[in-house]
């Protein structure tokens, strides 16, 4: 892989790639960064495409937008954004965590510009919605959004070099043993001036309207509602502890040209570094297809 600046909507975002051919973009979620697909960029670029890892908006300095806008409408400018910066007219998105969100988003504003959908470890749906206020298994998950609405979340992340961000992974893949340097990386990146802040804004952004740009209010409305008009593969862990694997049941209705699910054994919320060989097989073999 090698490093590289996207430059896109007033952002400066930094990039692992590697490869040429078609595009793919791999868009990371929380708490994580474009390091995630350190196993898939190399085995997509061996496959013949042109593997991309954006920086999310507000996980680097230069990234950070002036107006604190997180909302996932948002997140689907961006994506089209790197894809035009990139000099392409589609690609496929994969996403995993907040990237599945922001992949979501973006085919519901611009389907034609998505070959095909792969997302891993956050369901689509009305299902999902619902497990927020049915769910109390789900709702136990869920304890750390809520808890990131309060003022004091900023200093609990940072308590102890970061400790909260190796607890979140151990509670959500309770089977994997990360290998140390990973998290070392992880938390240099949340140690970068505003980037805390930002990943917090996120879940701020999904509990307050008022974070919302109003022109942004009818795409925003469609999420987790309208049907997405794009193949999608849809990979989940088995033991994902942050989001159960029982929410994915029902998609399937949300995806009219097809939705593939594939719930990978011993694996939790980070399925894509726990199992690259299966969930890299998974992914190519969709492409392929």
């Amino acid at each position: 892989m090698k490093a590289g600046l996207l430059e896109a909507r007033g952002l400066t975002f930094p990039t692992l790639e590697a490869g040429q051919g078609p595009l793919v973009l791999c868009v990371h979620g929380f708490p994580d960064h474009p390091r995630s697909f350190r196993h898939q960029v190399p085995a997509l670029a061996a496959a013949g495409y042109r593997a991309v890892a954006p920086t999310m908006r507000g996980y680097a300095p230069g990234a950070i937008p002036a107006d604190g806008r997180y909302q996932s409408a948002v997140l689907a400018q961006d994506v089209i954004a790197w894809i035009d910066a990139l000099g392409y007219d589609d690609a496929v998105v994969f996403g995993h965590d907040w990237g599945a969100i922001a992949a979501y988003a973006a085919a519901l504003a611009a389907p034609r510009r998505l070959r095909k959908l792969v997302v891993d470890a956050l369901p689509y749906g009305t299902q999902f919605l619902t497990a927020f206020s049915t769910s109390y298994e789900q709702q136990k998950r869920s304890w750390y959004m809520f808890f990131f609405q309060t003022p004091v979340a900023e200093v609990a992340v940072a308590h102890d070099d970061f400790r909260f961000l190796e607890r979140l992974w151990r509670d959500w893949s309770p089977g994997w043993k990360w290998p140390p340097e990973e998290m070392a990386a992880l938390k240099e990146t949340f140690r970068q001036p505003g980037v805390l802040q930002a990943a917090l804004g996120y879940y701020r952004a999904l509990f307050n309207p008022a974070l919302d740009d109003p022109a942004l209010a009818e795409l925003q409305g469609r999420m987790n509602v309208a049907p997405i008009d794009v193949p999608a593969l849809m990979i989940h862990g088995a033991d994902d502890g942050c989001i159960g694997r029982e929410l994915v049941a029902g998609m399937e209705a949300f995806f009219p040209r097809g939705l593939s699910t594939e719930i990978v054994p011993a694996a939790g919320h980070f399925v894509h570094q726990e199992r690259p060989a299966v969930v890299n097989r998974l992914i190519l073999d969709f492409l392929a297809r």
